[in-house]
């Protein structure tokens, strides 16, 4: 049995994989020992934590360890690949971390410590992979038009050997205290990208497009994102404020409200637009959304989708369009899906909208499906007469979004 000093010198140690090994930990050594047994070619370490197996990924297989699982108790696990391309016993650890977070039992364990190590070394190892990370454009339209406003750009990992989202990346940076060094990598990257973009579309003669980008509310009160040195990066990149939209997520409380008011009039006084993500969910309550005054509140997918069915979340977006008319700020849906949601949404008043039924996310900017393809026009004019009925004064705003190139 090693303690958490000794783990870390064994993964430092260990033997080095072969291209396609595969990483298990569990607490349930029973569970490890059937494995062992049933595929002869693994190899174990028994910890203070629980117990590691490796083995080769045709033996080792998720089909394979749910089998004997399920004849032990089905004992909580994590089994995931190893990156041949990592430096020897980094890619153990980096393994190690992501079947521990995997199984759901880090903090039970008392691995808390040694997850978190492990967990910064994977955003090292995130850090190093800046040429190799994807970035997808997926469109927002007007739903009354259909007319394009601008493109999100949703930022996708490529860490080869791990299977990791970009919401593990944002949790890891939580976990470790690195949201802000995330952000400014990610932002980098994406300006980077956008900026050839338009280049290449200047070129051939094409309409500059606009972005918008997703940050942190910590991160917009540190010293590389107040408003002039974030104009100036933009600028850098070949863009122009004004071509950005600032989308403001909901991974952490907002740490100074009154500071991040003063910032986010700084943005706005250089021509870029604002965003509230996630609007009722998370941390975006009505009272930030009234102190941000933001030029976008987005409408959180778990409201959007299903919305033709229920009530409740109706009422919800109702308040909401009546709230962003009091504020002058536009109402986004996300994650819109289906026809009869599409349908809904408009009839409310929700002004732009984005989801996979519009737009899925793609390496290059696509025009959206045409609104009118998308119709449900029996279904829409009777939600119209229904929404009439109970609010007689609802009326249509007119959308103005007015960030020339």
């Amino acid at each position: 049995m090693r303690r958490n000093g000794e783990l870390v010198r064994f993964l430092h140690g260990a033997k080095q994989a072969e291209s396609d090994d595969r990483l298990l930990w569990s607490r349930d050594v029973r569970f490890a020992h059937r494995l062992l047994a049933a595929i002869p070619a693994c190899r174990s370490y028994e910890l203070d934590a629980g117990i590691v197996v490796i083995g080769p990924a045709d033996g080792l297989t998720d089909a394979r360890a749910a089998e004997i699982s399920a004849a032990v108790r089905s004992p909580a696990y994590g089994l995931v690949s190893l990156d041949p391309t990592l430096p020897e016993g980094e890619r153990h650890l980096v393994a190690l971390s992501a079947a521990v977070q995997q199984s759901g039992l880090a903090e039970r364990i008392g691995m808390a410590q040694s997850s978190q190590m492990m967990q910064s070394k994977m955003l090292d190892y995130f850090f190093t992979l800046k040429n190799v990370h994807a970035i997808a454009y997926q469109p927002i339209v007007e739903l009354a038009s259909g007319s394009l406003v601008e493109y999100e750009c949703l930022f996708r990992p490529e860490m080869p050997g791990l299977q990791t989202s970009i919401s593990s990346v944002v949790e890891a940076a939580v976990v470790t205290g690195r949201t802000i060094e995330l952000d400014a990598f990610i932002v980098r990257i994406v300006l980077d990208r956008v900026g050839a973009l338009q280049a290449a579309r200047r070129a051939a003669g094409k309409t500059p497009i606009h972005v918008a980008i997703n940050l942190t509310p910590a991160s917009l009160l540190a010293d590389q994102f107040e408003a002039p040195e974030f104009a100036t990066m933009v600028k850098a990149a070949g863009l122009v404020p004004r071509q950005i939209t600032i989308e403001c997520t909901e991974q952490q409380a907002v740490p100074d409200v009154g500071m991040l008011v003063k910032q986010v009039k700084a943005l706005r006084r250089l021509g870029f637009g604002f965003a509230i993500d996630d609007a009722g969910a998370g941390y975006a309550s009505f009272s930030l959304i009234a102190a941000l005054r933001p030029s976008i509140i987005k409408i959180d997918r778990e409201i959007a989708f299903g919305i033709a069915r229920d009530d409740a979340k109706q009422a919800l977006v109702e308040a909401f369009v009546s709230f962003g008319g009091r504020i002058g700020a536009l109402l986004l849906a996300e994650g819109i899906e289906r026809r009869a949601d599409l349908a809904m949404l408009t009839a409310l008043g929700v002004d732009l909208g984005q989801g996979y039924l519009i737009g899925k996310p793609a390496a290059n900017p696509a025009e959206p499906r045409a609104i009118q393809t998308l119709r449900l026009d029996a279904t829409r004019s009777a939600i119209g007469r229904r929404v009439r009925e109970v609010n007689p004064q609802t009326q249509r705003r007119t959308i103005a979004v007015d960030r020339p190139a």
